[in-house]
């Protein structure tokens, strides 16, 4: 039984940790690997990226595999959630060996965030390693294959889509070779994922799905209520789309390498404009090595890499659509159900 998320993919979990209320609209969200870890890689578009170890992810350094990614809101202040993730693993022995004794390792836990500083109404509100340790302690907490809470939860609550209200999503799917590939998204972008001139989404424009117009008076209704909505808003200086890639598939780590891009297409089929300088969009592959890629075929590789970017796609369109609106004291974004229906 599939629940057409991330946890699809054996072995990984997802936890998320959620503060609101008292000036508080963010959180953390944690991919945990399987003891032993996954092989992994990062691809960075966005100009304005914060990220935690993105380095050791490259195919030319060291570290082989990591046990969690970590996805946060706090901008770059949130990234102090990973620590409490690092401690969580350091205290379960899993990591990068170091020494002889079982207990020395170094847990690399790479991290990126999204910026919702303030928000909540308190720029001071943000994630922190207790955040963290929630997280990944929700992580381990649920079963294996558990549904994703979707929506303004972990590392969405803050999160917004233009003028809209953003948040996470997921999805996951079965390729005819019995490999899965799944994607995990937070959606908090600078552009829209909306046509201006009709309110449909752009992921289900270019998704291969069927295309969702909503009436042209709903459209217009709608509209006036976004104007007035970022009329009232501080302007937001910096945005970011994450995602993490995964699949059950045997990749090399230069492999890994080539999803972490490609994915960054589904990104780009659902927001519009994308990767800007005040985006820090980023984008993590996972592959937990279990079912090998055809062997002797050198374009095995390509089922992979096209469903990941379809699949990021759709995970954009659900974070979107599972979002609920905000109205505080740092700010109104109407969520798109709210404006359109899910029609």
């Amino acid at each position: 039984m599939t629940v057409d998320a991330l946890t699809d993919v054996a072995g990984l979990r997802v936890g998320h940790a959620t503060r609101t209320g008292g000036g508080w609209l963010t959180g953390t969200t944690v991919v945990l690997a399987p003891p032993g870890g996954a092989v992994a890689a990062v691809d960075v578009r966005g100009g304005g990226p914060g990220t935690k170890e993105t380095d050791a992810l490259d195919p030319r350094n060291l570290v082989q595999k990591v046990e969690a990614v970590v996805l946060t809101g706090g901008s770059a202040y949130g990234l102090d959630s990973a620590s409490g993730v690092m401690a969580w693993l350091e205290e379960r022995g899993r990591g990068v060996r170091v020494g002889v004794d079982p207990a020395h390792v170094v847990p690399v836990v790479p991290a990126a965030c999204v910026f919702d500083l303030g928000r909540g109404g308190d720029f001071r509100a943000r994630p922190d390693a207790a955040t963290g340790r929630d997280a990944v302690e929700a992580a381990d907490a649920s079963g294996p294959g558990a549904p994703v809470a979707e929506g303004c939860v972990g590392a969405g609550t803050g999160a917004t889509v233009g003028a809209v209200k953003g948040g996470v999503g997921s999805a996951s799917s079965v390729l005819d070779s019995g490999i899965t590939v799944a994607a995990l998204v937070v959606a908090n972008a600078a552009g829209s994922a909306m046509d201006p001139e009709t309110g449909a989404l752009y992921g289900e424009l270019l998704g291969g799905g069927r295309a969702k117009y909503p009436g042209a008076g709903v459209h217009e209704v709608a509209r006036r209520r976004l104007a007035a909505a970022a009329a009232r808003n501080t302007p937001p200086p910096l945005n970011t789309t994450l995602a993490v890639v995964a699949t059950d598939a045997v990749l090399t780590r230069a492999q890994a390498h080539k999803l972490a891009g490609t994915a960054h297409d589904g990104i780009a089929r659902a927001v519009r404009p994308v990767h800007l300088l005040n985006d820090g969009d980023t984008v993590f592959a996972l592959a937990t090595g279990v079912r090998p890629l055809t062997a002797g075929d050198p374009l095995a590789l390509n089922e992979i890499l096209a469903a990941g970017a379809d699949l990021v796609t759709r995970a954009i369109v659900r974070a979107v659509r599972a979002a609920g609106s905000v109205d505080g004291p740092g700010g109104t974004w109407p969520s798109y159900e709210e404006l359109y229906g899910s029609r």
